[in-house]
């Protein structure tokens, strides 16, 4: 649904961003990641049309962004990160006056009125004004005009930003129930963020993108191994023993007594995708009880800590 290669934007002598390249397919749900003046928003502007690239090629739809731009908004809802609402206009009014910037035929924007508003939970709100609602109602007015024409792929810069937390955890689920129609790119700079509702992640540094990766699998290869919690009922030695036996473990290390039987182990292994199955199958097959079983890797946060670090220094990452 949306392919970018090799697009740069400078701003005069200043690169924003630098040959960026990536695909987001139908139905994703895709973080696009970075600290402020990362090269975020400037992305985001390029696909939805707003910027022209400076060179490279942007597509939505099989619509190049900047030849068939009219073609490819049709695709396209986008909510800025400053969202353009008109204060003195009722959410009813501000919807019906996108639809028809949109070419919506009334009876069309009519009935997607009410859709909206009921997707975004803003019933008891639709007549009131605009500039009287909180800031977040205000972030849900902005999703329901994104999402007022149906459009394929959804693109959302910071959409929880300076809202307050319960807020921030309506808005979320909000976004996660349209992930399942919707191609999704949602542009922030909140950790938590992308682990709770994105499925894949792009970590863009200083203009350029440096990992591209489901965050589990970036957690394994950058700390080039995978740690395992296993609580099991059975003979300390034994288990150890055991699990030391598993393909792919490289250190068994037995942690604390849980009591009535249980211990707690921490197994250090190659990432390998069975090692976890592996060790479930030398628990039980040696006739113990497995209480627990969970891969513990790097946290976002960590992994994004250690790929800006090593930009900074002038490395790459494995």
């Amino acid at each position: 649904m949306i392919d970018l290669d090799n697009v740069s934007k400078y701003y005069g002598d200043f690169p924003a961003i630098q040959e960026i390249s990536f695909r987001v397919e139908r139905g994703e749900v895709l973080g696009f990641l970075g600290p402020n003046g990362a090269g975020k928003s400037t992305t985001m502007k390029i696909i939805t049309g707003f910027l022209p690239p400076t060179s490279g090629r942007a597509t939505v739809a099989d619509y190049d962004v900047v030849t068939q731009s009219v073609e490819a908004r049709r695709h396209i809802g986008y909510l800025p990160e400053t969202v353009p609402l008109y204060a003195e206009m009722s959410v009813r009014d501000y919807l019906g006056y996108m639809g028809r910037l949109r070419g919506m035929s009334a009876a069309y924007v009519r009935k997607r009125t009410d859709d909206v508003v009921a997707i975004c939970r803003l019933e008891d709100y639709r007549d009131s004004l605009i500039g009287k609602l909180s800031k977040g109602f205000r972030q849900r007015v902005g999703i329901a005009q994104a999402i007022l024409h149906e459009p394929d792929v959804l693109v959302l810069d910071e959409p929880t930003i300076g809202i307050d937390p319960v807020q921030v955890v309506e808005t979320r689920q909000l976004i996660r129930d349209l992930g399942g129609e919707h191609t999704l790119i949602i542009s922030t700079h909140i950790l938590p963020e992308v682990s709770m509702i994105c499925e894949r992640v792009i970590i863009i540094h200083e203009g350029q993108i440096v990992a591209v990766d489901k965050p589990e699998n970036l957690s394994a290869r950058l700390s080039g191994t995978e740690h395992v919690e296993v609580d099991a009922r059975g003979p300390r030695r034994a288990v150890t023993q055991a699990l030391q036996g598993v393909e792919g473990v490289r250190e068994v290390e037995q942690t604390q007594s849980m009591g009535e039987g249980v211990f707690s182990y921490t197994i250090i292994a190659n990432p390998e995708d069975r090692v976890p199955a592996r060790l479930a199958e030398a628990v039980v097959g040696g006739g113990w009880e497995l209480v627990r079983l969970q891969s513990i890797g790097m946290t976002l946060e960590e992994i994004f800590l250690r790929l800006t670090t090593i930009e900074d220094e002038g490395e790459t990452p494995d």
